[in-house]
């Protein structure tokens, strides 16, 4: 799948920042492809960079429209179709991270042949994955896991791998979701994935490497959440995870959109090292990442020193206060 580059971010009339974390993802990671914002009214997110209509967005180089969003069921609302098809008669290619196909809507189908434009469905992959088969491989692989949804796994990997190769370790991103692949330009979107070739897909994502070699696999959803604790485990048991960092936002109660109660870091550990011994009996946390951005600094450095102490494992916020941290526990644990 080749995405043309620039790309306009459409973020539809998203409730909050949340519900727009791929089009944040992207302009985070690749700002230099975003050339501005396309938002209907009573949109509650704001990426930060031009508002644009989609002809001012052609004429600033534009050649993709992102649908830049998640929601629960991963379905495009209806009245975002008028704003793609005029996206697509205007000169752009469109590119989905929901499930819901482009194709499958008749008006945009029927516009992107009308007009030679490319539909690009991220969730949705060509390649056929075999079952797992649990077989230990040589390279070493890294594992976020998270107390919930949408608390910073992906984001902690992308730090990861910037920090570790500042530091000539041979590290690369292996992207489970549709921003992340929006991001890499490679990957699969797991939760897309037929429940039984799960894990074979995250071994086909991070195969056999050189015994120094890590990939780092950004996770998904939680263990512990009832809507997607499915899509956690087999990503667990793919991945093989030589460490795992557990990523954690504190100022939550509840689980995203459900009623259940947030696990504890230590449940969250526990459970992933009983869990994950099934493909490798040597696994092991080595870090704690905190989305700390609703807490002031001094709180936020007071938090990650109490949940260091308490868990022995290095903590911090990868986008605030860098990883460094992290890439020195696992310098230790996993010597060249």
């Amino acid at each position: 799948m080749q995405i043309a580059t620039p790309y306009l971010m459409f973020l539809g009339d998203v409730p909050d920042r949340l519900a727009a974390k791929t089009a944040y993802g992207i302009v985070d990671w690749r700002p230099e492809w975003c050339v501005g914002q396309l938002r209907l009214p009573a949109c509650a997110a704001d990426l930060g960079i031009p508002d644009l209509t989609i002809q001012e967005g052609v004429a600033k180089g534009a050649r993709t429209l992102i649908v830049g969003v998640v929601n629960a069921g991963g379905v495009l609302p209806p009245h975002w179709i008028a704003t793609i098809v005029e996206a697509i008669e205007a000169g752009l290619d469109v590119a989905s991270g929901l499930h819901t196909r482009l194709g499958s809507v008749p008006e945009i189908a029927e516009a992107a042949s009308r007009h030679g434009r490319q539909l690009h469905d991220v969730r949705h992959s060509d390649q056929l994955f075999d079952t797992g088969k649990g077989t230990r491989r040589p390279g070493r692989r890294l594992l976020t896991v998270g107390t919930d949804c949408s608390v910073g796994k992906k984001y902690t990997v992308l730090a990861l791998e910037k920090g570790m190769r500042d530091r000539g370790l041979d590290a690369d991103f292996r992207a489970t979701g549709q921003t992340g692949v929006f991001i890499s330009g490679r990957g699969v979107a797991i939760d897309a994935v037929v429940a039984d070739f799960i894990s074979g897909a995250v071994e086909w994502i991070a195969p056999a490497a050189d015994p120094r070699h890590w990939d780092l696999i950004e996770g998904q959803g939680s263990l512990f959440h009832p809507s997607f604790a499915g899509v956690s485990l087999g990503l667990l048991h793919g991945a093989q995870p030589d460490a795992f960092v557990v990523c954690h936002e504190p100022t939550r109660t509840t689980m995203r959109g459900v009623k259940h109660p947030l696990p504890s870091i230590r449940e969250v550990i526990d459970l992933t090292v009983q869990l994950g011994r099934l493909t490798n009996p040597d696994i092991r946390p080595t870090g704690i990442a905190v989305n700390t951005q609703a807490l002031a600094e001094a709180e936020a450095r007071a938090l990650l020193a109490r949940l260091a102490d308490e868990h022995g494992l290095p903590a911090t916020d990868p986008v605030r206060f860098g990883v460094d941290g992290l890439v020195d526990r696992l310098v230790a644990e996993f010597p060249a």
